[in-house]
């Protein structure tokens, strides 16, 4: 499976957002620091992840994105499909290998639509949880 650099961003930006405090915007130069995205790019990005329903904007000195739905009814897979346009396989001939790819595009479909950003959220926290430096003696 290939993902464009404009859906990884996108991934990333929507992660960020749900790790933020609920209903709290957050500026886009913070984002773009965080994730290491170039900010005109994420701007971009933003702008499109606004018209697919993903995020909102608020205005003034407090503005900036968040959610514009909880993150646990936000998966993976209708980012990714959203901002590369759900690319696939080339339609054509049959192959030798057409039910092979078939199977691994229906598995890996399976597996990012089965995943929420809240999932990814709680799983990361956990995961970091994990490795806290134990500093006693």
């Amino acid at each position: 499976m290939t993902i464009s650099v404009k859906a990884d961003y996108a991934l990333q930006a929507v992660f960020d957002l749900t790790a933020q405090p609920e209903g709290t915007p957050v500026r886009i130069a913070d984002i773009a620091r965080r994730q290491k995205i170039p900010q005109k790019f994420l701007e971009l990005i933003l702008a499109t992840l606004k018209q697919g329903g993903f995020v909102e904007s608020r205005r003034g000195a407090e503005g900036g994105y968040l959610l514009a739905r909880p993150a646990s009814s936000i998966t993976v897979g209708e980012v990714m499909r959203f901002i590369d346009g759900g690319r696939g396989r080339k339609k054509g001939s049959e192959t030798p290998f057409s039910d092979v790819w078939a199977r691994v595009d229906a598995s890996v479909s399976s597996v990012v639509d089965g995943t929420t950003f809240g999932d990814l959220l709680r799983r990361w926290q956990e995961k970091q949880a994990r490795y806290v430096p134990n500093w006693e003696i």
